[in-house]
C-alpha cells in the first residue's frame, strides 16, 4: 500500500495525545491476561518453576531443587495435533455475479499466498502463543511481487512476540473482526531510527509530561516505535447502472466512460489507515485498502466475567500441580542423598582382623572376612525408599493430566487400557478436552480469509498472470484482468492468430468461504496409498486402474511419470481386454437368446402334448360314462318292449 508522509495539523499534538491516551487504555485493559501470560510461558516454556526466594534459600542450604518440567509435552501435544489438521480455506459464490470457476481460482490463489509467505510459520506461532500463554496473532499484508515490480502480493507473517500487540480494548468478537485500533511495538536502536526516519526526533513520550505509560518509548539506545491501525467510519455514495452492476464514487469518477446512472444511495463503509508513531509524532501514514484491521488473534481458553475478557493457557491452572511435583521430588532426592552410609556396625576392635578386607567390602567381593570378638558385624539396611514422597510426586503428576485433559494413552504412554477400542477412546477424551484452542485458531483463520478476500479485489485488480495451487499443490497460471480488458485481449490475441485461456475477473461479484480442519494433504496421500493397497489385497483386478492412483499419491521422485506410463500400459491393454470381453459377452448373449428361443419352443411343444394327453383323457373318461349309463337303461327294462314294430304304421 502507498506510504504517505503527513505533517498536518489533524496528526499533530493533538491527534498524539489522542493515541497515548488509546494505547495506555489498551494497555491497562490487557495487563492482567498479559501478566498472566508472561508468568505461564516462563513457568512452562524456560522452567521457571520455583519462587525466588524459596529458591535461594534452599541452593544456600545445599538442598536439592529440582525441576522436573511436566508442561512442554502437554503444550506440544495440542500444538503439533493443529500442525497436522491445520484449517484450509475454501472460497465459494455468494450472489449472481460470482462465478463458480472463479471461486476455484480464487481457492488456488490463497493456497499460493500461504504456501510463498510462509503461513503455516504464522499459524504454528500464533497456536503455540494461545496454548502456552493464552494469545497468539499472525497478520496479513501486502508487499511487491519483486524488486524492480510495481505490483503487489499478499503475504502472512508471523508475529513472533505476542506480547507486542495491544488489541482493541472495546472488542467481544472471537476473531478480531470487530476491532477499530490496535498497536504492535518494537524496538530499534537510535542509529537504525535515525538512518530510517530521516529528519525525525527519538523523544520520549515522558517529556512532555506524560509519565502514566507502561511502555519504555526510549530505553537507553534503543526507541520504541508503534503501529497503530485505526479503522473508523466514513460516509459514500454507491450507484446503480444501467446493466444492473453498482460501483461507488471513486468507480464511478474514474472510469472516464459514460455510464447510465439509475439508482444511488447513501452508505457507510469502513477505512483502515496504519500510522507508525513515535513518542511524539507521526513518522509515516499508510492509507490500507482493506475494510479490516489485518492483525488476527488467536485466543487460547477464553472467559469473560462482568465484560472483563479473561484469556489462559492450557496449563495455567496445572502450575500448582506441577510445582508439587517438583517438590516432592526434590524431596524424594534429599531423603535417598542424606541416608546413612554405614553398611557394617560392630563393637570396637571387631575390624581389627582382615582390616584390608573390611575396608574394601563395598567394593571387592571376598570370599571370607574374618572379625575379633564374639559379636559379629551386622550389616545395616541400605537407604529406605522415599514411598510417600513419589506417591505424592505421582498424584501430583496425575493431577496434572487430570486439570488439562490429556492422559497416558494421548501422551504414547502405557495406561490400563489394552484394547485398541479403549485406548482410541481415551485417545479421542483428550482431544476433545483440548478442542477449544484448535477450533479457536480456525475461527481466526476464518477471519483471515475475510481480510485475504477483501483484499483480493484491491491488490489483484489489473492484468496479470497470477500462480493458483491445487488441493494436491500442483502449481498452475491463471491469467487475471478486468472485464472491460477480456474483448480487447481476446480480440489481439485473435489478430495475432494465438489462442487466449480463460480470464479471470476478480473484481466482479461477491464470494464467501469456509474453512475446513482436518489432516494435511501429505496425510491424506498416506491414508490413499493405504486404502488404494487394502482395496486391491480384496481385488487384485482393480490393480491396473488402482495403480496409477498410488503411484500419484507418492512423493518419490518420478511417482508421477511412472504413474503416466502406467496409465498409458494399462489403458491399451484395458482397451484390448475391453474389446475382447465384449465381443465374449455378445456371443454369449446371442447364444442365451438361441437358447431362450429354444427353451420357449420346448415348453410350448411340452404344453401342447401335455393338453392333448389331458384332452384324450377327458374324451375317455366322458365315453366311459356313457357307455355306463346307456348299460344302466338296458338293464332296467324288457328287451320286446324296447324293440320297435316292425309296421308301426301299418303300411303294406
Amino acid at each position: 500500500m502507498a506510504v504517505v508522509d503527513r505533517d498536518s495539523a489533524a496528526e499533530g499534538e493533538d491527534f498524539i495525545v489522542e493515541v497515548r491516551e488509546k494505547f495506555e487504555r489498551a494497555a491497562e485493559k490487557e495487563q492482567d491476561n498479559r501478566t498472566r501470560a508472561e508468568g505461564d510461558i516462563r513457568f512452562a516454556r524456560l522452567g521457571e518453576q520455583w519462587p525466588d526466594k524459596l529458591k535461594k534459600q534452599r541452593e544456600d542450604d545445599l538442598r536439592p531443587v529440582l525441576t522436573i518440567n511436566r508442561m512442554p509435552t502437554f503444550i506440544r501435544q495440542v500444538v503439533n495435533e493443529a500442525r497436522q489438521n491445520r484449517p484450509a480455506i475454501t472460497v465459494i459464490p455468494a450472489d449472481s455475479n460470482a462465478d463458480p470457476e472463479t471461486a476455484e481460482m480464487m481457492s488456488g490463489l490463497i493456497r499460493n499466498i500461504e504456501v510463498s509467505s510462509d503461513a503455516d510459520i504464522a499459524y504454528d506461532t500464533a497456536v503455540e502463543g494461545a496454548v502456552s500463554g493464552g494469545f497468539g496473532y499472525f497478520r496479513i499484508n501486502t508487499a511487491y511481487a519483486g524488486e524492480d515490480a510495481f505490483e503487489q502480493d499478499i503475504v502472512i507473517e508471523r508475529i513472533a512476540d505476542p506480547l507486542t500487540v495491544y488489541g482493541d480494548p472495546d472488542s467481544d468478537s472471537a476473531d478480531g473482526s470487530d476491532w477499530n485500533c490496535c498497536f504492535i511495538v518494537s524496538t530499534m536502536t537510535k542509529d537504525a531510527f535515525e538512518d530510517r526516519f530521516k529528519g525525525k526526533d527519538a523523544v520520549d513520550w515522558d517529556d512532555l509530561g506524560y509519565t502514566k505509560l507502561r511502555a519504555p518509548w526510549m530505553d537507553g539506545d534503543n526507541v520504541m516505535v508503534a503501529e497503530y491501525w485505526h479503522r473508523e467510519d466514513v460516509a459514500d455514495t454507491v450507484y446503480q447502472l444501467g446493466d444492473g452492476s453498482v460501483v461507488d464514487r471513486s468507480a464511478l469518477e474514474t472510469s472516464g466512460l459514460p455510464l447510465e446512472v439509475v439508482g444511488q444511495r447513501e452508505v457507510t463503509r469502513k477505512k483502515v489507515t496504519q500510522y507508525l508513531v513515535s513518542g511524539a509524532e507521526v513518522l509515516e501514514t499508510v492509507e490500507w485498502a482493506g475494510k479490516y484491521i489485518p492483525i488476527v488473534p488467536v485466543y487460547g481458553d477464553e472467559i469473560i466475567v462482568n465484560g472483563e475478557r479473561h484469556l489462559k493457557s492450557l496449563i495455567h491452572d496445572a502450575i500448582d500441580a506441577q510445582r508439587e511435583h517438583n517438590f516432592w521430588r526434590s524431596a524424594a532426592a534429599e531423603m535417598v542423598a542424606l541416608a546413612p552410609k554405614t553398611p557394617f556396625i560392630g563393637p570396637t576392635g571387631a575390624f581389627n582382623t582382615d582390616i584390608q578386607k573390611w575396608s574394601t567390602a563395598n567394593n571387592a567381593s571376598h570370599p571370607f572376612i574374618e572379625y575379633d570378638g564374639p559379636v559379629a558385624p551386622a550389616r545395616q539396611p541400605g537407604a529406605m525408599q522415599p514411598i510417600a514422597e513419589m506417591q505424592q510426586a505421582m498424584n501430583a503428576a496425575d493431577d496434572m493430566k487430570s486439570i488439562i485433559g490429556i492422559f497416558d494413552a494421548s501422551l504414547g504412554n502405557r495406561s490400563n487400557e489394552t484394547s485398541g477400542v479403549a485406548i482410541r477412546a481415551r485417545q479421542r477424551q483428550g482431544d476433545v478436552a483440548t478442542f477449544h484452542f484448535l477450533d479457536n485458531l480456525t475461527r481466526s483463520i476464518r477471519h483471515a480469509g475475510r481480510i485475504i478476500l477483501n483484499l483480493i479485489p484491491k491488490v489483484y485488480s489489473s492484468q496479470r498472470i497470477v500462480r493458483i495451487l491445487g488441493q494436491d499443490m500442483k502449481p498452475a497460471n491463471a491469467q487475471i484482468a478486468p472485464q472491460q480488458q477480456h474483448a480487447e485481449m481476446q480480440q489481439q490475441a485473435a489478430m495475432q492468430g494465438q489462442a487466449i485461456g480463460r480470464l479471470y475477473d476478480l473484481t466482479a461479484g461477491k464470494y464467501d468461504l469456509v474453512v475446513k480442519a482436518g489432516p494435511a494433504f501429505g496425510t491424506q496421500r498416506e491414508e490413499a496409498r493405504a486404502e488404494i493397497v487394502e482395496v486391491v489385497r480384496a481385488y487384485p483386478a482393480a490393480a491396473p486402474v488402482l495403480g496409477p492412483m498410488y503411484l500419484r499419491n507418492s512423493d518419490w521422485p518420478g511417482a508421477d511419470d511412472a504413474a503416466d506410463k502406467l496409465e498409458a500400459m494399462s489403458g491399451g491393454q484395458q482397451d484390448n481386454g475391453a474389446q475382447a470381453q465384449l465381443s465374449q459377452m455378445q456371443q454369449q448373449m446371442m447364444q442365451l437368446q438361441a437358447e431362450n428361443q429354444a427353451l420357449k419352443q420346448a415348453n410350448q411343444i411340452k404344453a401342447f402334448e401335455a393338453e392333448t394327453k389331458r384332452m384324450e383323457a377327458q374324451v375317455k373318461a366322458q365315453e366311459v360314462s356313457m357307455k355306463g349309463q346307456i348299460a344302466l337303461v338296458e338293464a332296467s327294462q324288457p328287451r320286446a318292449a324296447m324293440e320297435p314294430p316292425s309296421n308301426p304304421y301299418g303300411l303294406g
